[in-house]
């Protein structure tokens, strides 16, 4: 292991980094980051850096801390940065992400990326891969947050990438300095939005891959006098941003998605593990779009997946599935649309594999196929597929949450425990505020 990190350190030295940002993603959805001389990344890497406990409950208005009995100001934490996953973001800087762990070096159960670890062997235990493919939404405002001219713009127009193009350009070219594989960028339907999708890896590395490209986007941002916004309502009357979520499974006898004579081609396991996650969705919705904001954003019509059902290709239930074919040559797999960029991303990829791995392990029933919108079928037609329109109530969201056996089993209660304490301090703190106030004094809570 010395050698290897010797490697690492004289790479990095050799191409001329100064510095090294480890990032860590707590489950409000906020970045946290230490920052050490290119020197002194082995000792970040083996003993870590001191944190206290409250790094998991530090809350979304920049003050506030969601305290409680085990989050609290006693104690000490060390995060370790990952060499095996740095990456040089450019400008003589590199990044990793870290893990949490406690004196002993014994992971630390509310940590994010040793949550998803333990999903990602769960699945392996059971012969099962996994692999996630992240789309990430975000909005271009100006320095002071505020909108920028959008005379040009139309949905998915030509003309938004021209007037963005230094700032596309840019995003394109540091996502490939840094590793970070682009599958494709596009204008989106808002004004001045833009999606960018990520090539699929391994359920850690993909998120990894995530957080490394929102620190690309943000610092490209930067450079043209702009910021990106990854608010999941970045004004209360317009678009929203989502942070979709891909996922297929493959096992020894193939992939699960595909080639089996259940509806669509899905195996047995395919379609249990599917599902696992409409079922599950309900109880920990908290987890994948659980900000206060979070509510403005998943309604019907907007193509947030408001409701618990599944559907080839559509885009108005809250798993998406799409075929494999000469147009999808990366094979079926499965969309969750109801994750937003105010999620945790470890997090929400280690809910919808848990609940994919859950359904699969107790046989899920897959339901009905949505074939149409959700929201034209009658009350009896969806109450007879047990199709259900998921709450754009926090409170709500958080006591199902609270409540789940399955949210426990899949996430751990430490994780449960610091996510309703930062979302319930939201609630609690800012749930009388209109919903124009809310998208102004939180539309920069996520950015980087």
């Amino acid at each position: 292991m010395a050698t290897i990190r010797t490697d690492v350190l004289g790479h990095l030295q050799s191409a001329g980094v100064e510095m090294l940002v480890g990032t860590v993603v707590n489950p409000a959805g906020l970045t946290h980051a230490k920052v050490v001389d290119v020197a002194r990344v082995p000792a970040f890497a083996d003993a870590g850096l001191g944190v206290s406990p409250v790094w998991h409950v530090f809350t979304i208005d920049r003050t506030g801390i969601a305290y409680t009995d085990r989050f609290g100001a006693v104690g000490d934490q060390r995060i370790r940065v990952d060499l095996g996953a740095v990456r040089i973001i450019g400008d003589h800087i590199a990044w990793a992400p870290a893990d949490f762990v406690d004196q002993s070096f014994e992971p630390v159960g509310a940590c994010a990326r040793t949550t998803l670890r333990s999903v990602e062997e769960r699945l392996a235990s059971s012969g099962l891969i996994a692999l996630v493919g992240h789309e990430l939404e975000f909005t271009l405002l100006d320095d002071a947050a505020a909108p920028v001219p959008s005379t040009m713009w139309a949905q998915y127009g030509l003309a938004g990438v021209l007037e963005h193009e230094g700032f596309v350009r840019d995003v394109v070219a540091s996502a490939k300095r840094a590793g970070v594989e682009l599958a494709q960028m596009h204008p989106e339907y808002g004004s001045n939005q833009f999606e960018v999708s990520l090539a699929p890896l391994s359920p850690v590395a993909a998120a990894d891959q995530l957080v490394a490209a929102r620190m690309v986007i943000g610092r490209a941002a930067r450079r043209h006098g702009l910021r990106a916004c990854f608010s999941p309502k970045p004004f209360h009357d317009g678009v929203g941003n989502g942070a979709h979520q891909h996922f297929s499974l493959a096992g020894a006898g193939g992939p699960l998605f595909s080639g089996g004579d259940g509806p669509r081609g899905l195996t047995s396991s395919g379609g249990a593990a599917i599902g696992g996650v409409v079922a599950g969705l309900p109880e920990l919705q908290a987890v994948l779009c659980g900000s206060i904001l979070s509510g403005l954003r998943v309604l019907p019509g907007f193509w947030a997946g408001a409701y618990a059902c599944w559907g080839t290709e559509n885009r108005e239930a809250s798993v998406r599935f799409i075929e494999g074919g000469p147009a999808n040559p990366v094979g079926a797999n499965v969309e969750v649309k109801i994750v937003d960029p105010s999620a945790n991303p470890y997090l929400a990829s280690a809910a919808i594999l848990g609940l994919a791995a859950d359904g699969i392990e107790r046989g899920a029933l897959l339901p009905p196929e949505t074939t149409v919108d959700p929201a034209t079928l009658s009350d009896a037609e969806r109450e007879a597929a047990g199709t259900v329109l998921l709450t754009g109530d926090q409170t709500a969201m958080l006591d199902a949450l609270e409540g789940s056996s399955t949210a426990r089993s899949v996430l751990g209660d430490e994780v449960v425990e610091a996510t309703l304490a930062v979302r319930r301090y939201e609630a609690s703190t800012y749930g009388d505020r209109s919903p124009a106030e809310l998208a102004e004094m939180f539309r920069m809570a996520w950015s980087v």
